[in-house]
């Protein structure tokens, strides 16, 4: 499927459902059920979260995914055209489209059960080339990979194939990322790394990604093995960002209730695009991207916080005051 309306930024990865229930704790194994004060579905995955928080700020998404022909599709198809969101969708009639069950605990963080045989980890490398064919790639001035390694399929090989293929057409190259799955190290990543302008891991992955154990060292091993720029999310405490000759700590937005995680990554990274695309400067991109994440934190779901672009740049002003 193909959608080809203007585009200034192509989010390449997962479109699925979240199935999000609050509070949940592991009591519930003991006990057999729990009563739960909310049980609702929304849209999720890392690019699907991305290129709806870019429409919602004012932008012109692509979003390239992988899709079942089935009624889960259809409700993220439906979703996306109320957003604004352009679709380069490779369907596949044989493969359920993801579903994640993410059970958020009092505090607000959250854990996933996901379906192994389902969208979420099935994109390609020929998938995530063919969204480089349209003419919305051609018009874009950003692609982002929403997360590495996600997909077994899009292993470190493919993605630095696939990166070297964006860059070749001059596009501005972000990535996000989740946590390794098979032990790969900054070495074993770096002819990926290589490609990246800016590249937004936590902390948690970072650390299993170089082995290090401070945030600065986390950074110094990314920055050697050749990524530009450096956007470390350190949760509560903001983020670090590092470039060759810039270190910054911006911090978070202050006033923030946390009522569940989910998204919130994916809000930073989406409005630190956003705010590349607006011509910020490295640290205002943080700061953007922090104000935005705390708005994301306040409502349960990855893209159930609207985002209002007066309310980010309100939280934005704040942050870069505090800097």
């Amino acid at each position: 499927m193909k959608d080809e309306r203007r585009c200034d930024a192509v989010i390449i990865g997962a479109a699925i459902a979240d199935i999000l229930l609050r509070p949940v704790d592991e009591t519930v194994f003991s006990t057999g059920s729990c009563a739960v004060d909310s049980i609702r579905m929304s849209v999720g995955g890392d690019a699907l979260n991305e290129a709806t928080v870019l429409a919602r700020l004012g932008h012109a998404p692509m979003l390239a995914t992988k899709l079942g022909c089935d009624g889960v599709a259809d409700f993220i198809l439906a979703h996306c055209a109320r957003e604004g969101v352009a679709v380069h969708a490779v369907r596949d009639g044989a493969m359920d489209t993801g579903i994640n069950a993410v059970l958020v605990r009092p505090d607000g963080e959250r854990s996933f059960v996901t379906n192994r045989n389902g969208s979420l980890r099935r994109l390609s490398l020929e998938d995530a080339l063919s969204a480089l064919e349209t003419p919305a790639f051609v018009q874009a001035r950003a692609v982002c990979l929403a997360s590495m390694f996600v997909s077994p399929q899009l292993g470190l090989t493919e993605m630095e194939a696939l990166f070297a293929r964006v860059k070749s057409a001059g596009k501005l190259l972000c990535a996000d990322s989740t946590k390794r799955k098979h032990g790969e190290t900054v070495a074993d990543a770096a002819g990926a790394l290589g490609y990246l302008d800016y590249f937004l891991p936590n902390l948690d992955e970072a650390q299993l990604l170089t082995g290090c154990d401070e945030p600065d060292a986390m950074a110094d091993a990314l920055l050697d093995a050749g990524v530009k720029h450096v956007a470390l999310k350190l949760g509560g405490r903001g983020c670090l960002l590092k470039s060759g000759g810039e270190r910054t700590i911006v911090p978070a937005y202050p006033d923030a209730v946390c009522v569940d995680t989910t998204g919130a990554g994916d809000t930073f990274a989406a409005a630190f695009i956003a705010a590349l695309l607006e011509g910020r400067s490295f640290a205002e991109c943080g700061a953007y991207a922090n104000a935005a994440a705390s708005v994301c934190i306040e409502r349960l779901g990855a893209t159930s916080a609207k985002l209002a672009p007066a309310e980010v740049c309100r939280r934005y002003e704040r942050i870069l005051l505090r800097m």
